[in-house]
């Protein structure tokens, strides 16, 4: 059970539920049929993603044994070898399967790889390594796009880049949570991206469903962000967590005119979000 655990935190698995709702919406704006290929975009999803985060600690580990000794290679829980393998092993077979589900999935597997392993290999050197970090959620949209009927369309690419900058701004504020420094208040903006987009870029016009979830988005994000903005003590952890499960939200918001079994859907990985952050850091 510890190694499990081990395997776990490294994966950062309590974040899942929000890479299975990308490729969710992501597929409903690429057409929802061909439901025989959406359990293939969720598995390769899931191996990448967390092929990403093993490797995100194999690179990161000299500043984990001096910033963050808790974490599993700089506790001993596990090798740094060990580390390597098993994240070069997620990344093969996620690839493999993205490429068995045609060639554009698999091109654009191919750009969220790369994209992927850049981040990890640089993102504590470079102040823009948040755009890397939103790129690779927007390739993630495009992938489970392209898997639909449809194929890549105008709201994917627009809802998939309201994403992106969603992710852009949650992740500055990640930033701070282990290297301090002031805050970059003008990243929180960004936040705000998706309900100027499902406002602005909508084909449909008003929509009550749509209005909802952007209040819903938007009353989220505030609750998130008081832990840093307007607490005494400032807890950007709780902040960032709180910012990660509502990328559930986003997607919800970018499939507003769906069914509604698939909002019942939505509302269950939000839920499950918040429920294995309980167990498993987001960060």
């Amino acid at each position: 059970m510890s190694f499990l655990r081990t395997i776990l935190i490294l994966g950062r698995v309590s974040n899942l539920p929000t890479v299975w709702s990308n490729c969710l919406a992501g597929w409903w704006l690429g057409g929802d049929h061909h439901s025989d290929r959406l359990p293939f975009v969720l598995i390769g999803a899931t191996f990448l993603y967390i092929a990403g985060m093993f490797l995100n600690d194999a690179f990161d580990v000299n500043f984990d044994r001096q910033y963050r000794k808790e974490r599993p290679i700089p506790a001993g829980a596990i090798s740094l070898k060990s580390v390597w393998l098993l994240g070069l092993a997620w990344l093969f077979f996620g690839v493999i399967i993205l490429l068995w589900l045609g060639e554009l999935p698999g091109a654009v597997g191919w750009a969220l790889v790369f994209c992927i392993v850049l981040y990890d290999a640089i993102h504590k050197r470079i102040e823009l390594s948040p755009v890397l970090m939103g790129l690779c959620r927007f390739f993630l949209y495009l992938i489970a796009a392209s898997a639909g009927e449809r194929g890549l369309t105008a709201a994917s690419i627009w809802c998939g880049l309201a994403l992106a900058a969603y992710v852009v701004g949650l992740s500055y504020l990640a930033r701070r949570e282990c290297a301090g420094g002031p805050l970059k208040f003008w990243s929180v903006f960004f936040l705000a991206v998706p309900v100027l987009v499902a406002i602005f870029k909508n084909p449909n016009g008003y929509s009550e469903g749509r209005f909802l979830l952007c209040a819903v988005l938007l009353l989220w994000t505030m609750r998130c962000l008081r832990h840093t903005l307007w607490s005494v003590e400032r807890n950007i952890g709780l902040t960032v967590s709180g910012l990660l499960a509502g990328i559930v939200f986003v997607d919800w918001l970018a499939a507003a005119n769906g069914p509604r079994e698939l909002s019942f859907v939505f509302i269950a990985l939000f839920l499950a979000a918040r429920l294995f952050q309980r167990f498993i850091p987001a960060t």
